[in-house]
């Protein structure tokens, strides 16, 4: 076994680790308050085995670098056998680091912030076993294992989501997302067993984009799986139809909020996609539907998030807007090289684990110093109360609004800069990729605007604290300012760091195996990948945009309050009610289904009735013949010596006539 595989199980073992030992926590009433410490040890543990194995796969040699742990027989039922193994790769390399690097700053931010609370030990202990379904998706060489680590990651956020099981309205979010994702997971479900039938029988991810490459199947049967496989992630990376179940996860603690949107669950869709690059590759077609639905995701989201009054719902839309990016980017690859399209949407899904983490982490400051109060219009101009938050949290709104040199302005650069190389070189679909194009600038505009929007309305204007709040409104512990430092200077400096002058991010992604074969197939003969390049006409589009959002937030909200233009109250209205989606989904499905239910229910209830009145009929005549039955020999006894009596007596009449 390889060191980089032996490491990455090291990486798997430690939250699993972490998850036992805080469970066992929970049983033991004296100890629960120290559950945070396996979490704590257990993801730090994990993200140095993980940063290990990331500095072995950067010094790998070779155009294409893996290392695939022995294969395990999981389970066989004739001749369908599934194994286990791992794969360790640049791209699973990249995303177990930033996933456990990030988790780590967000348990010790928990271990302050749920202080004190009632489900402490729980707390950690399903966050431990949530970090570990993660990582099991990263590294799954195997569409199976990789739907183990994907529907544990479901379980486990349904449970983090309903932490509050007792609130009604946490109870619901939990069971929409639950129930919305899987609903995503049936197509995905059904595309991994379609890859199966049309794979040659294969399910181990680097046999199956083998045999595919060299047995083209079927287009339409290709487009198919992969539009199902897509389904998924749609599901689980809260896309068009299936967002709504993301903003109503805000219920859950606000770590779990920041454990979700930032690294984890929802950026396993566009994980999904990027490693089963060379799959989409074959299918213009679904490439294009994977572009459309991430554009239009985008702008949707970046609308609602204008006017909404919760910090955390700003900032939940903010990230179905952001993944709507990352979909514009994979969408592209068919368009141009597919490792310039991976690389663009890893690269904001990394930047984007920082920053964003660290906004929902400044925003639960804002709630922990505000008495559990999120709504914006009930607090403000916390600047001067709260001074490493404030600073903490500018750091964050700049990056995710795309300023120039902080992390997002590089990420989201290179995402535009592939959308306008496909409008120029995507075939069929030049004219979709410039309507996405043009799509992604308003949006970076929108995003600017709502994020800015929240900061002002925030720390800016006249302090104004809450009744909740008491009279104890302060700065939070150095146990949750240590990490907001600490992603701010991920959410300044990780962007331009790795990638823009040396192009060291795009280049390792490049050399994950999945990617290069992308690549042959998209662009054969191919030798030398083209690397991004940075553009100063894309980068001024772009910059323009993010300070046209800026500047109208700066002119509407520099006082801290809001007031909303007379021409602007229908459209802010319908932002600010979400463009009442809920309500007809609640009217094409809800409804619907509960009437559906309600007359299973009357119907099941006279199937019932009538099933009883049939039963009654024997029920009645075994009760006329039951008294001959009874058990009792000596009634059976006398009941013959009486038949033989009425026998003998009806003889003797017939002979004596």
């Amino acid at each position: 076994m390889s060191d980089p595989v032996r490491l990455a199980l090291y990486a798997l073992a430690c939250p699993l680790a972490a998850a036992l030992v805080a469970a066992l926590l929970c049983g033991v009433k004296s100890l629960r308050h120290l559950a945070h410490l396996p979490a704590i040890v257990g993801f730090g543990g994990a993200a140095v085995f993980a940063l290990m194995v990331l500095s072995q796969v950067l010094g790998a040699e070779g155009e294409s670098v893996s290392f695939v742990s022995p294969s395990v027989t999981w389970f066989s039922a004739g001749k369908f056998s599934v194994s286990a193994s791992i794969t360790v790769d640049p791209l699973s390399a990249v995303m177990l680091a930033t996933v456990t690097f990030v988790a780590t700053w967000i348990a010790i931010f928990s271990a302050g912030y749920m202080h004190g609370d009632d489900g402490f030990a729980r707390f950690f202990a399903v966050m431990s076993l949530f970090v570990f379904s993660m990582c099991v998706l990263v590294l799954a060489n195997n569409f199976l294992l990789l739907l183990a680590g994907w529907e544990g990651v479901g379980v486990c956020s349904y449970l983090l989501v309903g932490y509050y099981f007792a609130k009604p309205s946490a109870a619901a979010a939990a069971r929409k997302a639950f129930l919305v994702t899987r609903l995503g997971d049936v197509g995905f479900v059904l595309g991994i067993f379609l890859f199966w039938q049309i794979g040659g029988y294969h399910t181990d991810l680097d046999k199956l984009f083998d045999y595919l490459a060299k047995n083209p199947p079927n287009p339409g049967m290709l487009t198919a799986a992969c539009l199902l496989l897509f389904c998924g992630a749609v599901g689980k990376s809260a896309q068009l139809p299936l967002y709504v179940w993301l903003p109503d996860a805000m219920e859950g603690p606000t770590p779990v909020s920041a454990l979700i949107h930032a690294a984890t669950m929802v950026t396993a869709g566009v994980y999904l996609l990027a490693r089963c690059a060379s799959l989409f590759v074959m299918s213009p077609d679904a490439q294009a539907v994977v572009c459309l639905i991430g554009g239009l995701t985008a702008a949707l989201a970046g609308f609602i998030a204008v006017a909404q009054t919760d910090l955390k719902r700003v900032l939940a839309y903010s990230t179905v807007s952001q993944l709507g990016y990352m979909f514009m980017a994979l969408g592209t690859g068919g368009a141009v090289s597919p490792n310039l399209a991976v690389a663009a949407a890893i690269f904001h899904l990394f930047t984007h684990a920082f920053f964003k983490a660290l906004l929902f982490l400044g925003s639960g400051s804002v709630m922990h110093a505000m008495g559990n109060v999120i709504d914006m219009r009930k607090f403000g101009g916390l600047r001067k109360l709260m001074p490493v938050t404030h600073a903490t949290f500018l750091c964050g709104s700049a990056a995710l609004a795309g300023l120039p040199l902080l992390s997002g302005f590089w990420s989201k650069d290179q995402i535009l800069d592939v959308l306008f190389e496909a409008r120029a070189h995507g075939h069929h679909y030049k004219g979709l990729y410039l309507f996405v194009f043009a799509t992604a600038v308003l949006t970076a505009a929108l995003t600017a605007f709502y994020t800015f929007r929240a900061y002002f309305l925030t720390f800016w204007g006249e302090e104004k604290i809450p009744h909740e709040a008491g009279h104890h409104a302060h700065e939070s512990p150095w146990i949750m300012l240590g990490p907001l430092c600490v992603l701010a200077v991920g959410a300044v400096t990780a962007g331009i760091v790795v990638e823009p002058f040396n192009h060291g991010f795009s280049g390792f992604l490049a050399k994950s195996p999945s990617v290069r074969l992308a690549v042959a197939q998209a662009m054969p003969g191919t030798t030398d990948l083209p690397h991004p390049h940075f553009s100063w006409v894309l980068a001024g589009i772009g910059t323009a945009a993010a300070f046209a959002g800026l500047g109208l937030a700066y002119s509407m909200y520099r006082t801290g309050t809001e007031t909303v233009p007379p021409s602007l109250r229908a459209a802010w209205r319908l932002s600010l009610d979400k463009l009442y989606v809920d309500e007809l989904y609640a009217a094409l499905f809800v409804k619907p289904a509960e009437l559906l239910a309600v007359l299973s229910r009357y119907f099941d209830g006279f199937l019932d009735g009538f099933s009883r009145v049939i039963a009654a009929i024997p029920r009645a005549a075994g009760g006329v013949l039951r008294p001959l039955q009874n058990g009792l020999v000596q009634f059976y006894a006398l009941g013959m010596v009486m038949g033989l009596a009425v026998f003998l007596t009806v003889v003797v009449f017939r002979s004596g006539r």
